[in-house]
């Protein structure tokens, strides 16, 4: 909650540190007491009041944290963590002044932690060709602290960017921003209640997928891989049913996967024993999902794909058992369109003539 809170970008810098940190630790953990976690992932105990603090132990390094994480923010890679200033962010050879402006909201878990997120929302519509707005500074919706109890924080944060967003409308009303793009569902279900059609008269807000679709960007035939869909539990997709939206952005085979991650934001960390239990039978589901997209003798790779932070954290910790990479299907669109050095190509792109500062 410290990290979601902070404002400061020295201080998130510093904390994304000892998050990475803490992750290796996790991660060394689970190796030491590898014959424990097997043992109790195995058979999970049943949750009676709150387990023991060595059993709880356990519960917490029982699957493995993801590691490799970005080594800095995308705000940092960009050089817009400066809060006086709104970036605009564009590709001078494709858009205009008249070009289609959105407003991307990026979250903490798609900017602070796993920014490759954000940096393909990005990429994406830098490609889709439309000018991409950035709120100035780091911003957290408030939905982690009114899920946490916390709620004069989450309503101080709320007021705070309400505030915020109104002074940017007034700044940027020569670009009659229509859409407000998100890539986190949690953020989704926070920000349809801050009234934005009062903000940006008129606008509408989006998953950045169902905006990928609208504009008719899509992998055609991807081949060597077969993908597994994760929807979260705050799933961003609301146009229609998130699995017509997959399939038709990444191809008619893909399957959904059933069942919660057992992530759930904090719940991993204020509950794993809940969590253990949670993960047992979506480790269940994820084995039957493998059988039946390799019933044809496929052998090739399966990747599992989600829309959410939150879930694609906790699904790569099933990869130890699965085998099955977890990633976000606007990032697994990035390498398939844009080429597998799509994250260098787009940061060096942006920093050489395609960010614009306003100052607010």
């Amino acid at each position: 909650m410290f990290f979601l809170n902070a404002k400061s970008p020295k201080v998130i810098n510093i904390t994304r540190k000892a998050i990475d940190v803490g992750y290796k630790a996790q991660r060394l953990a689970h190796e030491v007491l590898a014959v424990s976690a097997r043992k109790q992932t195995a058979n999970p105990p049943a949750s009676v009041g709150k387990a023991p603090i060595q059993e709880q132990v356990i519960h917490f390094i029982n699957k493995k944290m993801p590691g490799g994480l970005p080594k800095q923010p995308a705000r940092k890679l960009l050089d817009i963590e400066d809060n006086n200033y709104i970036p605009i962010i564009r590709d001078p050879h494709k858009t205009t002044s008249d070009s289609e402006a959105v407003f991307y909201f990026p979250g903490c878990g798609s900017e602070r932690l796993f920014s490759q997120v954000g940096l393909a929302t990005q990429a994406m519509l830098w490609h889709a060709g439309v000018q991409t707005v950035l709120p100035p500074g780091y911003l957290c919706c408030g939905y982690p602290q009114r899920g946490n109890g916390e709620f004069e924080k989450a309503d101080q944060m709320i007021t705070d960017n309400r505030v915020l967003f109104h002074r940017m409308a007034t700044t940027l009303n020569y670009l009659d921003i229509k859409t407000v793009v998100v890539s986190c569902g949690t953020c989704y279900d926070q920000l349809s209640m801050y009234e934005f059609e009062k903000i940006f008269p008129g606008c509408r807000l989006i998953d950045i997928h169902e905006f990928l679709l609208e504009k008719g960007i899509k992998l055609e035939d991807a081949k060597g891989v077969r993908y597994m869909y994760h929807d979260p539990c705050h799933t961003p997709m609301k146009l229609q049913d998130p699995m017509r939206t997959v399939k038709s952005l990444v191809g008619d085979n893909t399957i959904k996967t059933d069942r919660c991650c057992g992530e759930s934001g904090t719940l991993a960390v204020t509950r794993p024993d809940i969590s253990t239990q949670i993960r047992f039978r979506k480790l269940e589901e994820l084995q039957k999902n493998q059988n039946t997209i390799t019933a044809d003798g496929y052998s090739g790779e399966v990747k599992m794909l989600t829309s959410c932070p939150s879930c694609l954290q906790g699904l790569s910790r099933y990869q130890g058992d699965t085998g099955v990479e977890a990633d976000y299907i606007v990032v697994e669109m990035a390498k398939h369109l844009l080429g597998e050095n799509w994250m260098p190509d787009y940061v060096r792109k942006a920093n050489t003539g395609g960010i614009e500062r306003v100052l607010v």
